[in-house]
């Protein structure tokens, strides 16, 4: 058995806005948080010992970090070479630069030549010398159209044509790397990549224009003792034979990912067995406070019961309420902060009962019959602030539209949520709007 240590999405440099400024050491404290969780992963591995560890990507928020948040990584991974224990960094959708041209952030540890590391920027096979024996472990990092495909064999075609003929390249691809393994040796497929059967959150929406979904009937095979995935934050397991798993990020990123469990995956590995533990890992905690004060005489009142009740020490916090207009003169801003101050960081967002019951655009009409192009269109030019983007949401929303009509994925509820969340929009503006009043 080969004992694999498997995690991904560090996301290092990512939520600085939901920290704060250490005064004794000078660093944003969600940087520290995640050096923290990162550290604990280390840790184990170590204590283990195991005999691989394997990153599934998206080390950093995109390909030019700062240089004291490659230093926090570098730190803790150069642990591992100290250990002697070997690594393969995978490179995501976060870690390459523009289209993937001018190459991709964890580069530097190959051109180092640091002992021990693979860098996984292109799909090939590594067989890795271990403790308990060699294991090949094929790579395969975040794939963009470019990266399969030129130009002049796309034009003419629909999202779907392009994502069909990827699917081929990728599949050729894959087949040679699969004919040249040793059958005698365990094998790990370690990818960055989105599976159709995958329960997403943002990273599907994030990755829009830039990737393609992998179905799981190409990485649910046989000749794959295990397979690691990367990019989706959420942990799941998506086959038990052979086990394909995303371990999820280690920390929470904003507060979609409020209520997941962060961790990372202890595998056995033999040839043709594979067995996993989830080991959790202590985060700081993100908490929505949620309330509606608009019928009540005393808003104020039944804002500070809410907070009371809430778990907010040391928690990134953000306070979402709904009042009336009139009742703006009631809230004592200066107690809500105050009742708030044992939280990490927090924010206050009001929103005004008045105004979101009012109609909708009339170009938008009532019913699920609207074309959603017109739909957004209507409502781009009814929100001037939205001009200078409006042409790049309309090429993104057709590009979305056209691939999941024809994969049957947008239906009468996606579009009831698509008009929700323009709804969420107008509300939006609203609440900075209140909260100007507020302030």
């Amino acid at each position: 058995m080969i004992k694999i240590l498997h995690l991904s999405d560090i996301h290092m440099g990512s939520g600085f806005s939901h920290g704060c400024i250490n005064p004794e050491t000078g660093l944003n404290t969600r940087l520290e948080d995640f050096v923290q969780t990162l550290s604990q992963c280390i840790d184990r591995a170590i204590a283990e010992p195991v005999d691989l560890v394997l990153f599934g990507g998206d080390a950093f928020p995109d390909a030019t970090p700062p240089p004291i948040v490659q230093e926090a990584f570098a730190v803790q991974f150069r642990r591992l070479v100290d250990a002697q224990i070997p690594t393969v960094l995978l490179v995501g959708n976060h870690d390459q630069h523009s289209q993937g041209l001018g190459g991709a952030s964890l580069c530097i540890y190959r051109t180092l030549g640091v002992p021990g590391f693979l860098v996984g920027d292109r799909l090939t096979t590594h067989r890795i010398q271990t403790r308990n024996g060699d294991i090949q472990v094929i790579t395969l990092p975040w794939l963009t159209r470019s990266t399969l495909l030129t130009r002049p064999e796309t034009e003419g075609l629909s999202i779907a044509e392009v994502s069909h003929l990827l699917l081929d390249r990728l599949r050729v691809a894959l087949e040679g790397e699969i004919r040249g393994l040793d059958p005698e040796l365990p094998t790990v497929l370690l990818a960055h990549l989105m599976t159709d059967t995958a329960r997403f959150g943002a990273e599907r929406f994030l990755a829009v224009g830039k990737g393609f979904t992998v179905p799981m009937a190409l990485l649910a095979r046989p000749c794959f003792d295990y397979v690691a995935l990367g990019h989706v934050h959420r942990h799941q397991v998506l086959s038990e034979q052979p086990l394909v798993v995303y371990p999820g990020s280690i920390e929470r990123v904003d507060f979609s990912e409020e209520k997941e469990d962060k961790g990372f995956v202890l595998v056995n590995v033999a040839q043709g067995h594979a067995e996993m533990e989830f080991c959790p890992l202590s985060v700081r905690p993100f908490r929505t406070i949620k309330v509606n004060v608009s019928e009540a005489e005393q808003p104020q009142d039944e804002l500070l019961k809410a907070i009371a009740k809430a778990p907010i020490q040391d928690a990134v916090v953000r306070l979402i309420y709904q009042l009336r207009s009139e009742q703006i003169e009631q809230i004592d801003n200066s107690i809500i902060h105050q009742a708030l101050d044992s939280a990490h960081t927090y924010t206050i967002h009001a929103e005004l009962v008045s105004q979101l019951a009012r109609p909708r655009l009339p170009e938008l009409g009532t019913g699920s019959t609207v074309d959603p192009m017109e739909a957004l269109k209507a409502y781009i030019t009814n929100q001037p602030h939205l001009s200078d983007i409006g042409l790049e949401m309309m090429e993104a929303a057709h590009a979305l539209l056209t691939s999941d009509r024809e994969d049957g994925w947008f239906g009468e509820p996606e579009w009831e949520a698509w008009q929700e969340s323009l709804e969420h929009l107008e509300r939006s503006a609203e609440a900075e709007e209140a909260q100007l009043r507020l302030l």
